[in-house]
């Protein structure tokens, strides 16, 4: 075998290690995201019943993006395939097609009734942990002989009340002020 016959099958097997290391990788993040928001999802659905309505309608939703899914598996599939052919095949053209399935697959989900009511029930839990952590902020604030949040307002609005005095007894001696003149 010739020189130019050895490099260019090394550079053949450096391409194609790297367009299946990508794609490797590629897949890998995207299946441990995909994981990481089904399962938040799941989580946030055993905290909250649907009705039968909201649960066909997420389950529907679930179908749609796991379609989502295996079409960009079918393409990723397909670009490897034009790549082994020896098509130009770029390794970004694998990550959009992830990308774009990720984004679509993720619309079908949350554009179901369920997830609005579940994302509300986190909302509503996260504000009142928030509430909760500002209470023990601002108990253990008061304990240390500090000023909290709530000692700080209270200034703010006797300092404009005081501006807003000042303002008019400022106003009555001009007043005042014209009238000796």
């Amino acid at each position: 075998m010739s020189n130019a016959n050895e490099e260019m099958m090394e550079q053949w097997n450096e391409l194609a290690e790297d367009m299946n290391e990508a794609m490797a990788q590629s897949m890998e993040q995207n299946m441990e995201a995909s994981a990481a928001f089904m399962e938040s999802w799941a989580d946030a659905m055993e905290q909250s019943i649907p009705d039968d309505e909201e649960f066909a309608e997420s389950v529907e939703g679930y179908n749609d993006a796991y379609e989502v899914w295996m079409d960009a598996a079918d393409q990723m599939f397909e670009r490897s395939v034009a790549a082994a052919e020896g098509e130009d095949v770029a390794a970004t053209e694998f990550r959009d097609i992830w990308l774009q399935s990720a984004n679509e697959a993720f619309k079908e989900v949350m554009g179901t009734a369920a997830f609005a009511a579940a994302n509300g029930q986190l909302v509503n839990a996260m504000m009142e942990m928030r509430e909760q952590v500002d209470e023990m902020s601002e108990d253990t604030l008061q304990q240390l002989g500090m000023p909290t949040q709530s000692n700080v307002e209270e200034i703010g609005e006797r300092l404009i009340e005081l501006e807003r005095r000042q303002h008019r007894v400022e106003e009555k001696l001009d007043q005042v002020l014209e009238a000796l003149d």
